[in-house]
């Protein structure tokens, strides 16, 4: 197997759990956030952070590392447009998902503390969350587009 197709199953692979670890999570804690059990809460809440320790966050950075490296050795121009718009959708994507980071470990200690105290949630937790949630949308369907670049690689202007 030779160098190029190692980088590219680095790259298929860690766009898989980049984006196949961001949607679990947010599927696992938008449901959780509706459900009475701060208990259920409290446990999705914190491995949703573990799983973006774990899994996002090192995808997040083989991404453009070794998407750099493709395009490279495949002999784009940085400045083709698809890759200039998947990098922008990317950039996008992580703009959307460092505060949310932030407020997935708030969203986690918050759940932790109610539990503890035996005590509702705040509403400083329900801003968190449809913060967490709004988002989440807009970096989703960013990686989608990239995801769509990615495989057609279409022509999108001269």
């Amino acid at each position: 197997m030779n160098t190029y197709l190692i980088v590219k199953w680095l790259h298929v692979a860690s766009s898989v759990l980049l984006v196949g670890t961001g949607f679990g999570s947010a599927f696992y804690l938008f449901f959780a956030n509706r459900s009475s059990s701060l208990e259920a809460r409290g446990v999705i809440a914190r491995l949703v952070v573990r799983a973006d320790l774990w899994f996002t966050t090192p995808a997040a950075v083989a991404q453009p590392l070794t998407g750099a490296w493709l395009a490279h050795a495949a002999g784009w121009p940085l400045t083709t447009p698809w890759l200039l718009l998947s990098a922008a959708l990317f950039l996008l994507a992580g703009i959307c998902w460092l505060p949310v980071l932030w407020l997935q470990s708030r969203m986690a200690c918050e759940v932790e503390a109610a539990c503890a105290q035996r005590r509702p949630l705040t509403a400083t937790y329900r801003r968190w969350q449809a913060a967490w949630e709004w988002l989440g949308y807009p970096a989703f369907v960013a990686m989608l587009a990239v995801f769509f670049l990615m495989v057609n690689k279409p022509q999108l202007w001269a």
